[in-house]
C-alpha cells in the first residue's frame, strides 16, 4: 500500500487495485462467524448498485448503525471494496475521517490536500482555499475511474469537497449519521447497514462461546442479543464475557447486563436505542474487569491517539513493562482493545470515546494530567534516542526520565529508523496534545524532536503544523536558541515543499535573532540555508556569497562538519553556474572532510556533485563508480528522498552511455519516488530525463509529451530556469514537424532566461539563439 502523505495514518492511495488490508476478524474467527461479520445481504446490496453504475460518477451513502462494523479495519465496507478493486484501474483512495473520535476529525481540506499529493500535484501548488482546491481535485478525476472509501464521516460538508465531479468513479462514504444532504443535493444512494437478523445474532453467539460453556437455552441468547441490540460488536464483547465466565448462570449475566442498562437510562436521555446498548454493553464489560486493568483502559483514554505501543501504555500508567502486559493481554481478551502487531494495539474509536469519558469521570484532572505528561516524555526521551542515530548532529540533549518506564533501547540505525516509521502516526499527535494543558517544553522540544527523528523517507509537508505549534510554545516559553532552531528547522520543510519565499521569511527571521543574541553557530546555519534558497531561485552570485560566510562563520567555531557542507554546496554553485575547474577544487576537498569525519549523508551529497562535474567533462566511468557510491549510501541510509535525487544523475549517466533502458528505468523509479515525496520539482527533472531518453531512441512526439507535461510543472511553480531549459528540450522534440511551434517555444525560453548572466546560463542562450537562426 502507497500511503500519500497521511493524517494520522488514516490516508491511502494506490494508484492499482490494492487498498489498505481489510485485516482478519476479531480472533480468527471461524469461517462460519465470518458470514455474520461480513454481512452478506448488504455486500450483494452493494455489488447491485456498482452494477447498475450508468458510467457516471454515483455515490453511495452508507448509514452504519453505531456498533454495527468491527474493530479497526475489519469494517464491510473495506470487505466490499477488496472484492471490487480490480473494476477501478486508475486507482483507490481510502481515508478515515474520524468522524467520531474523541479527538478532532480529519478536516475535508487537510484530506483533499493529501489526495492532491497523491495525485502528483506538489504541496506549493494546492490551492489554500477548500473550493479551489476541491475544484482542482475534480478536474484530475474527471477522466479517471477511481474508488473513493471516505470512512467514519460526520457530516456532509466533511465529505463534499471530496467528491468528484463527472467521470466514472464511485465513491463510497460511510457514517453513523443519515447524512441526509448527500442524498438531496448530491444524488447519492442510501443504504443502511443496521443490525444482524435475531437468528443470525444468536448463531453468532452461540459460534463464539462454543466450547467455552454448556449451551444456553434459545430464549434466554434471544434475550441476550436483544440486550445487544443485535449488534456485532456488543454480541462479541458480551460472547467473550459468557465464555470467560463458563460456570455462571446466563440469567445472572443477563441480569447484570439489564443493571448496565437501568444505569445508563438513568444517566442519559435522548441516546437512541443502538447506542444504548453498546455504551450498556460496554459498561458492562468495563465493571466487570479487575480494577487494575480498568484503570489501564480508562488511562488509556488520555494517550493522545487511538494506536499505542506496549512501552507508551507502562509510561502512561506509570507501570512495569511486565505488568503492562499482562493488563493489555486481559483488555484484548476482553475485546475493549485490538493487538495490530507485537506489542501494538489500537482503540476502536467508540471504545476509546468511552475509554476517555470514564478517564474524565473516574481519574482526577491532576491524574490525567500526569498521565499525559509521562507519556509525553517517554515519546521525547525515545524520540532523542532515535535522533542519536538518524541525525547525530542534532543539538538538543536527551532529558532525565521522570517516569519508570525508560527510553526504548534502540541499537542501531535501522531499529531507530524502524521505529520512528512505526511511530510516526502517534509521535505527530504529541505536541498538539502538549499545547492545550500548557506543556510548552515539552511542546517545543518534542516538535525539535520530532523533525531530527523522523524517518529519512517521511514528507516533511506532515511535519510543518507541528512546527509552527513547537515555534509558538518556544515563543511563549522564552526560548530563544530554541525559537532560532525551530525557525531553521521549518525554512528546511518550506524549501523541500518548494514554499521558497516563506522558507527564505524564516532563515532571514533566524538570523536577524541569532545576530542580535550573538548566536553565532547559528548565525553561520542561517547563513548556509539562506544560500541553499538562494540556489533553487539560482541567484547564484547572492548563494555563493552565503556559503563563504557560513563556512566562515563554522571554521571560526571550530566546526569542520558544518564548514565541509557549506563548502559542498559552494561545489553545486559553481557547477550550476558552469565554472567547472572551481566546482571540481570545492567538491573534492569538501569529499575529503567528509571521509575524514565519517559523515556518510555528507559523503554522498558530494560524490553526486562530483558524478555529475565528470558527466560533463566526458569522464563516465568515474562518473559511474561516484553515483554507484552515492546511491548505495542512500540505501543504507533507507533515504529515498537521496535515493530519488541521485538517481537522476545517474539517469544522466547511463544515458550519455546509449544506455537508454537503464537511464529510462533510473528516470522511472526517481518519478515514483518524488511523486510520493510531494516534490514537484524533482518528479518534473524525471521527466526530462525521460523525454530526452525517448527523443535519443527517435521517439520524438513520446519525448515532446514528457517535456510538455514538465514545462507546465517548472510554470506552476515559478521555476523560469527550469521552465527555460524545458521549453528547449520541447522544442527540439517538436521542430520536425511543427517548426513554428519550436520557434515560438525557444522565443520564450530566450525570454525567461535573459537576465542570467552566468557562463552556463550564456551557453545555454547562445545554444538556442543558434537554433532560432536556422531556416
Amino acid at each position: 500500500m502507497v500511503q500519500a502523505g497521511n493524517v494520522s495514518g488514516d490516508i491511502h492511495f494506490h494508484p492499482g487495485p490494492p487498498l489498505p488490508n481489510a485485516g482478519p476478524t476479531p480472533r480468527q474467527l471461524p469461517a462460519d462467524v465470518r458470514t455474520f461479520v461480513n454481512r452478506t445481504d448488504e455486500l450483494r446490496s452493494l455489488d447491485a448498485i456498482l452494477t447498475g453504475q450508468s458510467g457516471e460518477r454515483l455515490v453511495v451513502s452508507v448509514h452504519v448503525v453505531a456498533g454495527t462494523a468491527g474493530a479497526g479495519k475489519t469494517s464491510l465496507v473495506l470487505h466490499w471494496a477488496h472484492q471490487v478493486k480490480d473494476r477501478f484501474p486508475d486507482g483507490q483512495f481510502f481515508v478515515n475521517l474520524r468522524g467520531y473520535d474523541p479527538g478532532e476529525p480529519v478536516p475535508a481540506e487537510h484530506a483533499l490536500r493529501r489526495f492532491l499529493r497523491a495525485l502528483g500535484v506538489g504541496d506549493d501548488q494546492v490551492p489554500q482555499d477548500v473550493d479551489d482546491a476541491a475544484a482542482l481535485y475534480r478536474s484530475l478525476l474527471a477522466d479517471r475511474r477511481v474508488l473513493i472509501v471516505l470512512d467514519n464521516a460526520a457530516t456532509v460538508s466533511q465529505v463534499r469537497p471530496l467528491l468528484p465531479g463527472i467521470g466514472k468513479s464511485l465513491v463510497v462514504v460511510t457514517s453513523r449519521n443519515r447524512l441526509a444532504g448527500l442524498a438531496i443535493r448530491d444524488g447519492a444512494r442510501r443504504m443502511t447497514l443496521g443490525t444482524l437478523p435475531e437468528d443470525e445474532a444468536i448463531a453468532l453467539l452461540r459460534v463464539l462461546t462454543s466450547g467455552y460453556r454448556p449451551e444456553d437455552d434459545e430464549a434466554k441468547l434471544t434475550e441476550l442479543a436483544r440486550l445487544c441490540a443485535r449488534l456485532p460488536l456488543a454480541l462479541r464483547i458480551a460472547a467473550e464475557r459468557a465464555a470467560s465466565h463458563p460456570h455462571m448462570r446466563i440469567d445472572d449475566l443477563i441480569a447484570d447486563l439489564q443493571d448496565e442498562s437501568a444505569l445508563w437510562d438513568a444517566l442519559s436521555t435522548g441516546i437512541d436505542e443502538e447506542a444504548e446498548a453498546v455504551r450498556s454493553v460496554f459498561a458492562w464489560s468495563y465493571r466487570a474487569l479487575p480494577p487494575h486493568s480498568a484503570r489501564l483502559f480508562r488511562l488509556m483514554g488520555v494517550h493522545p491517539g487511538p494506536e499505542f505501543s506496549l512501552h507508551a501504555a507502562a509510561a502512561l500508567a506509570d507501570l512495569p513493562l511486565g505488568r503492562a502486559r499482562q493488563l493489555l493481554d486481559d483488555l484484548v481478551g476482553a475485546h475493549l482493545l485490538e493487538q495490530t502487531a507485537p506489542d501494538h494495539f489500537q482503540f476502536h474509536d467508540l471504545l476509546r470515546a468511552y475509554a476517555t469519558e470514564q478517564a474524565q469521570r473516574e481519574e482526577p484532572a491532576e491524574e490525567r494530567r500526569s498521565a499525559l505528561r509521562r507519556v509525553l516524555e517517554w515519546y521525547l526521551t525515545t524520540a532523542l534516542t532515535a535522533q542519536r542515530w538518524i541525525r547525530p548532529s542534532a543539538v538538543l540533549p536527551l532529558p532525565e526520565p521522570n517516569d519508570p518506564e525508560p527510553p526504548l533501547l534502540l541499537a542501531d540505525y535501522d531499529a531507530a529508523v524502524d521505529w520512528a516509521e512505526r511511530e510516526r502516526a502517534a509521535l505527530l499527535r504529541t505536541v498538539p496534545a502538549a499545547v492545550p494543558e500548557g506543556f510548552d517544553t515539552l511542546a517545543w522540544q518534542s516538535a525539535e524532536a520530532l523533525w531530527n527523528a523522523r524517518p529519512p523517507s517521511a514528507p516533511v509537508a506532515d511535519w510543518l503544523d507541528v512546527g509552527r505549534a513547537g515555534l509558538a510554545a518556544a515563543e511563549r516559553a522564552g526560548e530563544q536558541a530554541a525559537v532560532v532552531r525551530l525557525l531553521h528547522y521549518l525554512g528546511m520543510a518550506f524549501r523541500q515543499c518548494r514554499r521558497l519565499d516563506e522558507g527564505l521569511r524564516c532563515h532571514e527571521r533566524a538570523l536577524e535573532i541569532s545576530r542580535a543574541a550573538e548566536m553565532r553557530y547559528e548565525e553561520g546555519r542561517s547563513h548556509n540555508l539562506i544560500g541553499l534558497i538562494h540556489l533553487e531561485f539560482r541567484r547564484l552570485g547572492q548563494a555563493a556569497g552565503e556559503f563563504d560566510r557560513a563556512a566562515g562563520i563554522f571554521r571560526e567555531c571550530d566546526d569542520p562538519r558544518r564548514a565541509a557542507v557549506a563548502l559542498s554546496n559552494t561545489a553545486s554553485t559553481h557547477l550550476d553556474a558552469g565554472h567547472l575547474a572551481e566546482a571540481g577544487a570545492a567538491v573534492r576537498e569538501a569529499l575529503a572532510a567528509h571521509r575524514a569525519l565519517n559523515n556518510a549523508e555528507s559523503v554522498g551529497n558530494a560524490l553526486s556533485i562530483l558524478a555529475e562535474l565528470l558527466r560533463e567533462q566526458g569522464e563516465s566511468t568515474a562518473a559511474r563508480e561516484a553515483i554507484d557510491e552515492a546511491l548505495d549510501i542512500a540505501l543504507s541510509r533507507r533515504n529515498h528522498t537521496l535515493e530519488g535525487f541521485w538517481l537522476l544523475t545517474l539517469g544522466d549517466i547511463q544515458r550519455a552511455a546509449g544506455q537508454y533502458g537503464d537511464a529510462s528505468a533510473s528516470y522511472q523509479r526517481s518519478a515514483r519516488i518524488h511523486r510520493r515525496l510531494g516534490d514537484r520539482s524533482r518528479e518534473a527533472l524525471a521527466w526530462r530525463g525521460t523525454g530526452l531518453t525517448y527523443a535519443a531512441t527517435d521517439r520524438a512526439d513520446e519525448a515532446a509529451a514528457f517535456h510538455q507535461q514538465a514545462a507546465v510543472v517548472h510554470a506552476g511553480l515559478g521555476d523560469d530556469w527550469q521552465r527555460a531549459l524545458e521549453l528547449g528540450h520541447l522544442a527540439a522534440a517538436v521542430h520536425h514537424r511543427d517548426p513554428e511551434a519550436a520557434r515560438t517555444q525557444r522565443a520564450e525560453a530566450l525570454s525567461l532566461i535573459a537576465t542570467y548572466n552566468d557562463p552556463r546560463a550564456v551557453d545555454v542562450r547562445r545554444h538556442i539563439e543558434e537554433r532560432v537562426a536556422l531556416p
